[in-house]
């Protein structure tokens, strides 16, 4: 049975191929982005099986309204992809209070925005899916990254905690966690050059000249395969609560996690201590 999907950042990279994919297939879309000029084609293509909608998801009251607009039309929401965010680079000292609280006013709050819309109608007809971005970035932090990484981290846990909440509703979620992506125009996904940059402090020239060198060396991910992967784990039964998309950051997350254990067990007896407890 075909679906109904609704899908923030629609516009361009993973979104439009999210968009793309489920059209073809027969689904229908409801397909949000601040402009959505650049779905004129899939318009076109596919007529009234896709909605084009204008909307900021840092907007509540427009993410419900919308939310609203594409569920009257359609009549009922299935899968719904928060997809919407961007990338803020800069070393902590540099962020600026303004480029950290837009961070998270997009990549989180709309986020939960979109949550909070959708899931009335969720629960009421007791199913759906909610698939959300989040990013490798969202289990493993490097340098610079501090503020997308915030947001990231914080959509994880928002969502594992949102997964038990939901579960006994028939509601499904699922956290994305893509690696690097060609999502602007084909170009290599190196944050440091595609990113939004905060005013740089020329003590972190260094750091961002070795990270440069390390990220923008590393493959870039193709979207429409990524698109033909969410197909599989939205037409799944049991879907996963997180997947990674890309290979290239297994491995490190693997180590990283690793390392995390270690160093807990390393510092056990100092964990009892903190309790007033004696080491076992």
């Amino acid at each position: 049975m075909s679906k109904v999907w609704f899908v923030t950042g629609s516009s361009r990279g993973l979104g439009r191929e999210f968009v793309a994919a489920a059209l073809a297939r027969g689904d229908r879309v409801a397909a949000t982005a601040r402009s959505t000029a650049s779905l004129d084609d899939l318009v076109a293509a596919y007529g009234d099986a896709i909605l084009p909608l204008a909307m900021d998801v840092t907007d509540r009251a427009a993410v419900f309204s919308t939310v609203r607009r594409a569920e009257e039309h359609f009549g009922r929401l299935d899968v719904i992809v928060n997809n919407a965010g961007y990338a803020q680079v800069g070393a902590v000292e540099e962020l600026s209070g303004q480029e950290l609280r837009e961070q998270l006013e997009t990549n989180l709050f709309g986020a939960v925005w979109v949550i909070q819309a959708v899931l009335p109608y969720l629960r009421e007809q007791r199913s759906g899916h909610i698939i959300q971005l989040s990013s490798a970035a969202g289990v493993i932090a490097m340098p610079l990254g501090g503020a997308y990484h915030a947001s990231k981290w914080a959509l994880e846990g928002l969502n594992e905690a949102l997964a038990g909440e939901v579960a006994d509703f028939g509601v499904k979620v699922t956290i994305v966690e893509p690696g690097g992506f060609a999502t602007r125009g084909g170009r290599n996904p190196d944050p440091l050059a595609n990113g939004h940059m905060a005013r740089t402090l020329p003590a972190y020239d260094d750091l961002r000249r070795r990270l440069a060198a390390l990220v923008g060396g590393q493959p870039a991910g193709d979207p429409a395969a990524a698109a033909q992967a969410l197909l599989k784990i939205v037409d799944a039964d049991d879907p996963p609560l997180r997947v990674l998309f890309g290979q290239g950051f297994y491995p490190l997350v693997q180590q990283v996690y690793a390392d995390r254990l270690k160093t807990w067990a390393d510092w056990q007896d100092l964990s009892a201590e903190a309790q007033g407890h004696p080491a076992v």
